[in-house]
């Protein structure tokens, strides 16, 4: 039995289911991201299991809380369409970007869903990417010693006023990102996986500069 987006109450219904399961998603795939790319030491990390395949998540508080603030901080801005992508800055130690995942995020025209398809044909597109990114340091180069991350939601115009009005935001302050941390200048780009689903469309790339020596060359 389907749900369409064919009213105002299904709308706002599919864009809150679409809004947590993308959270959730992203959540998995930084801590993923964070392990994958060794920007912390694997000792604190914990395995476990979502969407059936084993994953990697931090057991560090304060790194968790940052993650955690982050997507609830974005997900009324989800709701609401206003996101266009969602992105992991690896950031080298001479404070300049060496490399970064970029989650781009759309609606289809028409959402709908329903409970078989969203329950099984959901989590095996998200299992691909989570084992894609498991499996993209053959694709990519080393990282520079001493790397550190930031996760910068990247909003439409319209998405300005919601954040100014959203009682969240004032406990978590959102700041206008440095033009540095999005701009990779003659970076490489690497596409690592793309889903077509009737509720979300996503695809996730890796942008690095070339060669990364260079990042720490210019400190």
């Amino acid at each position: 039995m389907a749900t369409e987006e064919g009213n105002s109450d299904n709308g706002v219904k599919l864009s809150q289911v679409s809004a947590d399961v993308l959270c959730e998603f992203l959540e998995v795939a930084i801590h993923q991201i964070l392990y994958v790319r060794s920007l912390y030491p694997s000792g604190i990390f914990d395995r476990r299991k979502k969407y059936n395949i084993p994953v990697q998540m931090s057991r560090h508080p304060e790194l968790n809380k940052y993650i955690t603030d982050v997507l609830e901080g974005m997900k009324p801005l989800m709701t609401k369409d206003e996101i266009q992508c969602v992105s992991v800055v690896i950031i080298g130690p001479n404070h300049q970007p060496v490399e970064r995942f970029v989650f781009e995020i759309s609606q289809p025209a028409s959402r709908s869903l329903s409970d078989d398809s969203y329950l099984l044909k959901m989590e095996q597109l998200l299992r691909a990417f989570l084992l894609r990114i498991s499996t993209c340091d053959a694709a990519l180069q080393s990282n520079p010693p001493e790397c550190y991350f930031r996760v910068l939601v990247h909003t439409k115009s319209s998405a300005v006023f919601s954040i100014e009005d959203s009682q969240f935001i004032q406990d978590f302050p959102w700041i206008e990102a440095d033009q540095h941390l999005y701009n990779l200048n003659d970076a490489r780009l690497t596409p690592l996986k793309t889903m077509y689903s009737d509720l979300i469309k996503m695809q996730l790339y890796v942008e690095e500069i070339d060669p990364k020596a260079a990042a720490v060359e210019l400190s």
